[in-house]
């Protein structure tokens, strides 16, 4: 997860050394990480901050997934306040002191990650992670986090409060899939669950209940429900892939499946699989392919060479040399995804493979 990386910051001596800690902990779990701090404390492994705090956090605040402020709560409540615009949108905040005693999940805990970031920063350097939210303190599911975990996009989020307020109060909740959702229903403990052929049948199914979740790929009528429920549309999970010309067909399997393993998400979950029109007469990427169960769309040059994207990596100057782009599954995994598509894992390598998953709707 934070694909787009983690921007930490520290304004005094004793919290550069506590971000050094937290930065190497991040890197060590494979997040990229960028740590800001003042000139008088910099070195050649620290972007310096030469801005006011509050104006360095509004540049990263929509190019990064997570902010950790290693300071006083006080003062990042002060600085991020202006810049909120939705739990669903703002990036995930965590808060901890300078002597590195606890880290505070302070913003977009569940959808943004900020809950799990908590955890693996406290973890890292021997804190105490504090995280308030309440379904996370009764060991419960919430609606957010659900969509987080499986990829879905919230399409009534004005529901959260009073379908996770049914969580935690203990109410009948039920969790509807409609039709061949690739959704798997065994971690859902705190809600009883249906399949059902369609929404039709999902509205029946739902309503008989206190609360609940209707999980479609089809518009849901909201008008049509009589209890609190948030309805989930699945994303499109796709995966991207690259290659050498010679090369070995298990070698692509095994590396898409340590890159899916990576951001914990199952092989059943994909929806499309991707790589560059030139590939097309490669038995190994077809092969492979099959082995994965999945069908391979093949993107032209062209397409890859115009695609542009805030999330992608720099050019690859061999790449390029060799067949005129600059990059291959990256561009090929984004262009499949689909509309307002964003990398859950950036290009990942392994003898002459290259994977990247995005996502989309």
């Amino acid at each position: 997860m934070f694909p787009r990386g983690v921007a930490v910051f520290a304004i005094t001596r004793q919290g550069q050394e506590t971000a050094t800690k937290i930065k190497n902990v991040l890197e060590a779990n494979n997040i990229n990480c960028e740590l800001f701090v003042p000139e008088k404390y910099a070195n050649k492994d620290v972007t310096v901050l030469e801005n006011k705090l509050g104006q360095t956090v509004k540049e990263v605040f929509a190019k990064k997934d997570a902010i950790v402020a290693v300071m006083a709560t006080g003062i990042v409540v002060r600085t991020v306040a202006p810049l909120l615009k939705s739990k669903l949108a703002d990036p995930a905040v965590v808060c901890v002191d300078v002597s590195g005693r606890f880290t505070v999940s302070l913003l977009s805990g569940h959808y943004g990650g900020a809950n799990e970031l908590t955890k693996i920063v406290a973890k890292g350097i021997g804190a105490v992670s504090v995280v308030t939210t309440a379904s996370d303190v009764l060991g419960k599911l919430s609606v957010d986090e659900l969509a987080r975990q499986h990829h879905c996009r919230i399409v009534n989020p004005e529901s959260l409060v009073a379908v996770n307020s049914a969580l935690v109060d203990e109410k009948r909740l039920s969790i509807v899939l409609v039709g061949n959702t690739k959704i798997t229903l065994d971690n859902f403990s705190d809600y009883e669950t249906k399949t059902v052929d369609t929404v039709e049948q999902a509205l029946d199914a739902v309503n008989s209940f206190d609360a609940g979740v209707i999980i479609a790929k089809e518009k849901v009528p909201q008008e049509k429900l009589t209890k609190p429920v948030t309805v989930l549309k699945p994303q499109t999970v796709a995966v991207g892939i690259g290659c050498r010309k010679v090369v070995n067909e298990d070698d692509i399997v095994e590396l898409v499946n340590r890159a899916l393993e990576q951001v914990k998400i199952s092989l059943h979950r994909v929806d499309r699989l991707a790589t560059v029109e030139i590939k097309k007469d490669s038995q190994s990427v077809r092969n492979a392919a099959k082995k994965l169960g999945l069908n391979i769309e093949f993107i032209s040059l062209e397409e890859l060479g115009a695609f542009k994207h805030p999330d992608l990596s720099v050019d690859s100057e061999i790449v390029k040399q060799k067949i005129g782009v600059g990059g291959v599954c990256e561009q090929a995994a984004l262009i499949v995804a689909g509309k307002n598509p964003r990398l859950l894992l950036k290009k990942t390598k392994a003898k002459g493979v290259t994977v990247a998953i995005a996502k989309g709707e």
